[in-house]
Formats: C-alpha cells, sequence, structure tokens
C-alpha cells in the first residue's frame, strides 16, 4: 500500500472535502435528508440484489472546483438532478494508491491497491473482481465485458494470479483498436479518436493490439461505424465510442457485468480548460444516458446495480508541487479523495454517506452483491448499499 500523509493538515482536508460535497448537494438538490453516520445497514430494505451490475470509472476525476461546487455544477447537471437523487452518495472516497490511470483502474478492479508500471500493459498482480464472479458463478466469458481506453488497458480483465489468470477473465473491447480495424487501418477519417492518452510517454502512440483478438470482438459484436457517426454527439471524443460500444453490447448481448473506463477528463493533461470541461459535461451525459438505457432495457430494466466512481482527482490550484487541473502529481487531498455513486434495486435513494471509505472497497461490495467472493481483495465491503 502507499500511504497517504496522516499529519493532521492532511486529514482536515479531506474531511472539508466530505463536508463541502454534502453542503452543495443538500443546496443543490436537496439530497442529505437521509444521511447515514458510520456504518447503518441497507440490507432489510432488500429482498436480493440486482442481477446485472454496470461500473463506470473515468479517467483522472474532477475537482470540486469543477463538479460539486457552486462555480462548478452548470457541468454536471445530471448528476446532481437525475442520478443522485436515486442513489447512496459517497463524499469520502481515499484512494491510497499509485496516482495512475491504469494502474489505479486495476487497483479499483481487483480491491487491492496494484504497484506496477503506470506505463506498461501488466496484468494486475490480484484476481479482478471480472475473474471472481466468473469462477464463482461459472460464467462465460461473453457475459463480464470491460470497455477502457486503448493505451495499457488490453491487460486489464485478467490478472496474473495463479488461481485465476489466463482465459479466465473478462472479455475487453478496446474502441480505438476497433476503429482502427473497421477503418481499413488508416486512421482517416478518425485520427483524433485514435490517438491515446494525453499523458507519459506512450501518449502520441496510436495502439495496435492482437489482429486476430480485434476481428473477433468486431465478428462478435458487429458494431457500424456508420451507425456511431449518426447518433453520436462527437464523433472526435473516443467516449463516445465507449458509450456507443456499450449500448449495442447491453441491447446485442446483456451482459451480467460491464465495466466503463470513461477517459475523456485526460485532455487536462494538454493544459486547456475549455476542453477539461468540457470533458466533464460529456462524462456527465454519458453517465445520464447509461442510467436511461439501464431503466429502459427489459434486460436490465428493474435488475441492475449501478456504480459511478472516479479512478482519482486533480490537483490543488495552490499546491507548489502540482499543477492544478492539468495533472494530479502532489497526492494532495484533491488528487486522493473523489466520491462514489451507487444506485440499484434496494439502495437508498437520496441518501449520502459520510464516513471514510477506500477506492478499493468496490470489489468487495460488487462482489457480495453478485453472490461471488472477492477472496483476496484488500477493501471492505460497503455495508451501507449491502
Amino acid at each position: 500500500m502507499f500511504e497517504i500523509p496522516s499529519g493532521s493538515d492532511f486529514l482536515t482536508q479531506i474531511a472539508q472535502q466530505s463536508v463541502s460535497r454534502r453542503r452543495f448537494l443538500r443546496d443543490m438538490t436537496g439530497a442529505g435528508a437521509g444521511l447515514l453516520i458510520g456504518a447503518r445497514r441497507a440490507s432489510a430494505l432488500r429482498r436480493e440484489y440486482g442481477q446485472k451490475t454496470i461500473i463506470v470509472t473515468f479517467g483522472g476525476g474532477a475537482r470540486d472546483q469543477e463538479t460539486f461546487a457552486p462555480e462548478g455544477q452548470r457541468y454536471i447537471p445530471r448528476i446532481l438532478m437525475e442520478l443522485i437523487p436515486r442513489a447512496t452518495f459517497y463524499t469520502q472516497v481515499v484512494n491510497r494508491g499509485i496516482l495512475g490511470h491504469y494502474v489505479a483502474n486495476a487497483s479499483l478492479a481487483t480491491g487491492c491497491y496494484e504497484s506496477f508500471n503506470n506505463f506498461q500493459s501488466i496484468r494486475p498482480e490480484n484476481p479482478t473482481i471480472f475473474e471472481y464472479f466468473r469462477q464463482d458463478r461459472r460464467r462465460q466469458a461473453s457475459d463480464v465485458w470491460v470497455i477502457a481506453p486503448s493505451n495499457g488497458f488490453t491487460s486489464i480483465g485478467e490478472s496474473g494470479h495463479p488461481a485465476y489468470g489466463r482465459g479466465k477473465g473478462a472479455t475487453v473491447v478496446l474502441p480505438k483498436a476497433l476503429l482502427a480495424g473497421v477503418s481499413g487501418g488508416s486512421e482517416r477519417p478518425f485520427e483524433s479518436l485514435l490517438r491515446d492518452s494525453h499523458e507519459g510517454p506512450v501518449g502520441a502512440g496510436v495502439y495496435a493490439s492482437t489482429a486476430r483478438q480485434d476481428e473477433a470482438i468486431r465478428d462478435l459484436l458487429q458494431i457500424s461505424m456508420s451507425d456511431f457517426k449518426a447518433h453520436a454527439q462527437s464523433v472526435s471524443s473516443p467516449d463516445e465510442l465507449s458509450l456507443y460500444i456499450a449500448l449495442h453490447l447491453m441491447r446485442s448481448k446483456a451482459p451480467s457485468l460491464i465495466w466503463i473506463t470513461l477517459h475523456d477528463i485526460d485532455i487536462a493533461h494538454a493544459g486547456a480548460f475549455s476542453l477539461y470541461t468540457d470533458a466533464i459535461q460529456r462524462t456527465d451525459r454519458i453517465c445520464a444516458e447509461l442510467v436511461r438505457a439501464m431503466d429502459q432495457e427489459p434486460e436490465y430494466k428493474g435488475q441492475t446495480n449501478f456504480f459511478i466512481l472516479p479512478d482519482f482527482g486533480r490537483d490543488a490550484d495552490d499546491d507548489p508541487s502540482g499543477n492544478g487541473f492539468q495533472h494530479h502529481r502532489s497526492g494532495d487531498a484533491l488528487c486522493r479523495t473523489t466520491w462514489l455513486l451507487a444506485m440499484g434495486p434496494g439502495i437508498r435513494e437520496n441518501t449520502t454517506v459520510d464516513r471514510p471509505v477506500e477506492s478499493i472497497d468496490l470489489v468487495p461490495t460488487v462482489a457480495k452483491m453478485l453472490a461471488c467472493d472477492a477472496r483476496f481483495a484488500q477493501g471492505r465491503p460497503l455495508v451501507e448499499v449491502l
């Protein structure tokens, strides 16, 4: 584990983040009337959990200044007005691990703080929620899908653990790799979509994966780029393509577990504030569209658990060791403190939880809902939603 500072100033900052988010929510939406203090259980309200689960993470997160603060609420109207009133909202989710997008998402997927090089395509050391679910529930790979950014994320679907590993994880869809194939191997007309992360030594590369694997997934999904162009609000956004694939997957395959990692917010590394806030607004809309599909699709309606969780935050403007909204280098409270939204059958609505939890608590929580055993996870189940 990578310990965060334990000094009183740092802990006070984290607590202030929690109080601020609750106040903003109360003022904006009235959420918080069902405030839970401590570990009050919600299990008495339900007889069974949702049969399906959708998890949305997004790279780099966004600071409160651009989301829950009064000046930032205009960027997330759907999360504030449509989703949070239906959800249990955790205001104080701490990430104690490495603040790199791939390694942080791998930690979210395993429930353990992974420690590998963020810029290498390495399988997580610990088993993933995808492997726990498939092995314990005896599910096929077609029932568990990951839709993720291209660079590095090819290995997130299964771990290097000897009891799990090869062939026992999720089917991973890398939208940019699929796009390169249906575009005939040429970057045009989707050149901007084929570009990877804006951070790190691999930032300018175009993802190249196993052609046979990509072809098999294209055949399985039968995606249509003409249909994508006709319906996407922005054909230059990788996250729009991820949304299109997710909706197509829900309608055509109806898998039990879908994990979607959005990444447009990572444009913040380029230093353009307007592009950063535009990506926040797009993420807000995409989350709402996924919930709308969950409510409408017969295979998901009334039986789906839905989670939203940023992988981590971004630097404070006044921290000399960071770069403000551009990066997440300082390890301060804004970088390490995020939030989590949980909704679904029997989960309390319009409820705020202020107690500190950790990002690695996601996996043991989802595992209990899906009736599998996250036996190697280091996190603890979020009892308020169980």
